[in-house]
């Protein structure tokens, strides 16, 4: 081997040892999902955004799995974080002193969890993974770093907001004044619209939960919806049979807030 090739073994050698990570946070991103562009497409809100201003986050975006039950934050709490769920859904949740808690929204493949465009913000509700998947994470820092620059993000995030508004403004009208089989309607069909298929895991017991209601009244309710031939109930396992009747039933519970959040989201693919 003549001295040249001698020099281009040490070279490559060279290359290889400095490849290796040698700190501990070195390890933790060489250890990290490498993001790509295709998987970040499965959430709508990222999707919204032109290519070139969501390739700038890619160097701060963490794929994270999000079991089942995992706390994102509680009421009070620092956000840290901002979550773009793809195959996760997560509960927005009202926890009161006494421990009774309620749903006031869902979040899924349209939308983030834990936004905080303020330093210092704090949680509002609390937010649980009701349904394990995936998600990308961001820190809150970043995101407001990327919101003052302008560009497509402040006018999507501010779309996204208000449509979430009009879900928890019809949750609020829905659990004053509908009946509990239309809550429970609406309830079903609002994880039907983040799943990818009509079966949902879920028991009677997590649903009188979400929806502050006795159990007994919700087995009352899931009855009569699969004696309608409406669902199908086996013990932790609900499969829907009849989408259309779910939502004919459901009423304006459902189809309202629906409406609305359809339009803003179309906003959003168009911005």
């Amino acid at each position: 081997m003549n001295n040249a090739q001698l020099g281009n073994a040490a070279q490559k050698k060279a290359q290889s040892v400095n490849q290796i990570p040698s700190t501990s946070e070195e390890i933790k991103l060489a250890a990290r999902p490498v993001v790509s562009y295709s998987g970040t497409q499965q959430n709508e809100l990222l999707a919204a955004l032109p290519r070139q201003d969501l390739e700038t986050l890619f160097e701060h975006l963490e794929l994270v799995p999000l079991p089942f039950g995992k706390e994102l934050f509680e009421y009070g709490s620092k956000l840290e974080y901002v979550y773009f769920p793809t195959t996760a859904i997560v509960s927005l949740l009202y926890v009161m002193e006494d421990g009774a808690t309620t749903e006031i929204a869902v979040v899924g493949h349209e939308g983030a969890v834990g936004v905080s465009l303020f330093m210092g913000e704090r949680a509002t509700c609390s937010a649980v993974v009701q349904s394990a998947g995936y998600g990308y994470r961001l820190k809150t820092q970043y995101l407001r770093d990327a919101f003052n620059k302008g560009g497509a993000l402040p006018q999507l995030l501010m779309r996204y907001t208000n449509a979430l508004f009009a879900q928890m403004a019809q949750n609020a009208v829905g659990g004053r004044h509908s009946s509990i089989e239309q809550k429970l309607c609406r309830w079903l069909l609002d994880r039907l619209d983040r799943s990818p298929s009509n079966e949902l895991k879920v028991t009677q017991e997590l649903i009188s939960i979400m929806l502050g209601v006795r159990r007994e009244s919700i087995t009352a309710a899931a009855g009569k919806l699969q004696d309608e031939g409406l669902i199908q109930y086996r013990r932790g396992n609900i499969t829907v049979l009849n989408r259309q009747g779910l939502e004919d039933y459901a009423g304006e519970c459902y189809k309202v807030a629906k409406s609305e959040y359809d339009r803003l989201l179309m906003d959003v693919s168009r911005a």
